[in-house]
């Protein structure tokens, strides 16, 4: 015969459990007093998202109210359950942490910290429940299971004995809610008035379909299909995603001169983008965003540059957008440009600052298909390959924090790539095809690498190129620029400027030009530059000579005629910093509420479409499983938004989770809301309810792909998280 435990030892474990409860609760208000602004963000971001949970929830009670149903249970958030409130007989009933505070042998599930409070009332059948976990929230009906079929009941109320067509309008409602309450938040939004990325062309992409018809950094697109009211960057966007497959949708662009062209494009499937586009990026302002505070010093210490800057002159030309500043950039071949910018001092004055932006030149990607006629060269000199990024480990990480030695040679950022395979000073072009041609096998690469005491090393290191499914790429893994701080020539190419290639051998440092000794490209560009032209009275031979250097026994010198500085370099910089530019906004607030509904209307009808199309391209394989947002990267998110910008625009944001909820949540799967309707309107053909057996094996079917696909996303989100931290 068991013993029962005794009344001091039932007491004991009472009393641990409420002291261990005031502790928890105690460690909580000092974390949060501690961290006040991060708590006040966490906050917004847990109500935002309870409140898009309360809408789509309260969708499904107030049908279900309203159909008779009997609903026994109201809850924000998963369970456990952290806080359920109830009308009792005695007054309002209070369930504190019931399922983990229980007594010794306690059946009533009531808890240790359950109590009734105020005057006699008539009792509810309604408990309203916080949940623990803060993910989702569910309403549970009478005879309503999520997990296997409905259950049976003689009680009329209940949800199983109600019609078809009344537990399918019960369902839907959340949903329905759902895209209502998305269409009030954007006729807020626009009440109020928000920032938003102006229909601006920021850039346009090589060999894209706005390249093709003449579309140029700074056009305004100020029609779309026929559309012309209020255009945001999102219509562009969403053009070319709706749009056919040979579908030509036409535009009308304004050119900076003022002039207006309308032009017809095509959406394509660009390389490494997960839509079809046009090939038109957004548009950047020259206002310095808002960064963390580690970038702060590490833009202020490279650059000179501080959040709020605006850039107003580069390379002492003024400039008013982001393109012309981007336009000066790309052609200007020099270690770095000064910039000018307007800065805010303490006492809110004007003031302008002078700053620096480091140059690196890249070779641009398309040159894996055109090959060698297009490789940047400076008048036909094609410098060699440095390494300006490798993959970085969770190993490296380790190893950096505990100082330890790298096993084996491995390449490095900043190692000049002097052969690959059997190629000594590989171009671009030739380093790309020896890539495909060793996809999974060893191809051993040749760097040259400086020690920490200056001596000069040559080692070899096996690599193997894999394909990127997602980029479908054959890739090492290294990212790579031209190695214009020396002068040594990879290769020489004919070019539109220089018909032949010149008669320097791989690997030569080029050491004068006319005469005047030089030790970088740089150098080498603007020798060539100041005697390049056309043939004068004063000099009649335009011939300039270009003397090289293999070693000390081998030696020579070229000649070349220049008869444009401009087809002297074809490269083109970029900046070793990346500066955090702001998006080029424009104000978006309606005139008046009636203009705020249209505006709200089809602002959610574009987040429902962009929904459903993004499921389909990814059913299709034309998006990644992993640009996929689990909750977990949805609350990463929202906090980011929450801490760095305005409040309106997390309310926008929770706009397009709303409408995104109500998109997937209507998807013809079980456990969703959009496959229990199925089931309910395949009940309705066939005259009765599917067995209960093959209920039970679709719901945990269901059930099994949703949390699978939770998982999924899930693992994604904290490994985007992870290697953001550690910078891997």
């Amino acid at each position: 015969m068991s013993e029962k435990p005794s009344a001091s030892l039932t007491g004991a474990n009472r009393n641990s459990r409420v002291i261990l409860l005031v502790a928890i609760v105690l460690a909580v208000v000092v974390l949060i007093i501690r961290n006040i602004d991060v708590t006040k963000n966490i906050l917004l971001v847990m109500l935002g998202f309870g409140a898009v949970v309360l809408v789509h929830e309260f969708g499904h009670f107030v049908a279900a109210k309203l159909f008779g149903i009997k609903v026994e249970a109201f809850s924000i958030f998963m369970p456990p359950i952290l806080l359920g409130i109830k009308k009792a007989d005695r007054g309002w009933r209070i369930r504190i942490l019931p399922e983990l505070l229980q007594g010794e042998g306690e059946k009533s599930k009531e808890g240790l910290l359950s109590f009734t409070f105020g005057r006699k009332i008539l009792p509810g059948e309604t408990e309203y429940r916080i949940g623990l976990v803060p993910f989702g929230g569910f309403v549970k009906m009478l005879g309503q299971e999520d997990i296997g079929p409905v259950k049976e009941s003689g009680d009329p109320r209940s949800f199983a004995n109600k019609p078809a067509m009344a537990r399918a309008a019960v369902l839907a409602a959340g949903v329905t809610f759902n895209v209502i309450s998305a269409a009030i938040v954007y006729v807020i939004v626009f009440l109020v008035g928000i920032g938003l990325p102006a229909p601006i062309v920021g850039g346009v992409l090589p060999g894209s379909s706005a390249e093709k018809a003449g579309i140029q950094a700074g056009d305004e697109i100020i029609e779309v299909d026929g559309e012309s009211g209020r255009l945001d960057f999102t219509d562009v966007v969403m053009a070319a995603v709706l749009s056919g497959n040979d579908e030509e949708v036409p535009m009308k662009i304004r050119h900076e001169d003022a002039s207006t062209e309308e032009v017809s494009l095509k959406a394509e499937k660009l390389p490494g983008a997960p839509y079809r586009s046009f090939g038109i990026e957004r548009p950047l302002s020259l206002t310095v965003a808002q960064v963390v505070p580690e970038d702060v010093n590490y833009l202020k210490v490279t650059t000179g540059l501080m959040p709020g800057d605006r850039i107003k002159a580069v390379g002492g030309i003024d400039v008013n957008g982001y393109w012309q500043f981007e336009n000066i950039v790309v052609n200007t071949f020099e270690p770095n440009v000064e910039l000018k910018s307007q800065r805010k001092g303490p006492s809110g004055q004007e003031q302008l600052v002078e700053a620096h932006l480091g140059l690196r030149f890249p070779e641009p990607r398309n040159n894996e298909k055109e090959g060698e006629k297009d490789l940047s060269n400076i008048s036909g000199m094609v410098p060699r390959l440095r390494i300006i990024l490798t993959p970085r480990t969770f190993g490296d990480w380790l190893r950096g924090l505990f100082h330890l030695k790298e096993k084996g040679a491995r390449l490095k950022p900043g190692d000049i790539i002097a052969a690959v395979g059997d190629i000594e000073n590989p171009t671009y072009s030739e380093m790309r095809k020896l890539t495909n041609e060793y996809k999974d096998k060893k191809l051993p690469v040749t760097v040259i690498r400086s020690d920490p005491n200056g001596v000069i090393q040559r080692l070899t290191v096996e690599t193997m190129p894999k394909e990127d499914k997602d980029l479908k790429r054959v890739m090492i893994g290294i990212a790579v620029e031209l190695d214009v701080e020396d002068a040594v020539v990879a290769k020489t190419i004919a070019t539109r400027g220089q018909p032949e290639a010149l008669m320097i051998p791989r690997g030569a440092t080029i050491t004068a030009v006319d005469g005047v000794e030089v030790r970088n490209f740089f150098d080498v560009a603007r020798e060539l530059k100041k005697n390049a032209g056309p043939s004068t009275s004063l000099r009649v031979d335009r011939r300039i000579a270009i003397d090289w250097r293999i070693d000390e026994q081998k030696a020579g010198n070229a000649t070349i005629e220049v008869e444009k500085p401009e087809q002297v370099v074809t490269a083109q910089a970029i900046g070793k910093q990346n500066i955090p530019f702001k998006q080029l906004e424009r104000l978006y607030k309606a005139n008046g509420p009636i203009d705020a509904m249209r505006m709200g209307y089809k602002r959610t009808k574009i987040f429902i479409i962009q929904s459903y199309v993004t499921l389909q391209r990814l059913i299709g394989g034309l998006v990644s499983t992993k640009e996929l947002m689990g909750p977990v990267g949805i609350l990463a998110f929202s906090y980011r938004i929450v801490a760095d910008q305005p409040l309106i625009y997390y309310v926008y944001f929770l706009g397009l989770i709303s409408a995104s909820l109500a998109v997937l949540n209507f998807l013809p799967m079980p456990p969703l809301d959009g496959g229990l309707v199925l089931l309910l309107i395949i009940e309705k053909i066939k005259g009765k309810a599917l067995s209960m057996r093959t209920q039970e094996l679709i719901a945990y079917v269901g059930w099994g792909l949703v949390l699978a696909l939770l998982l999924y996303v899930t693992f994604n989100d904290i490994a985007r998280i992870v290697k953001g931290f550690f910078g891997l």
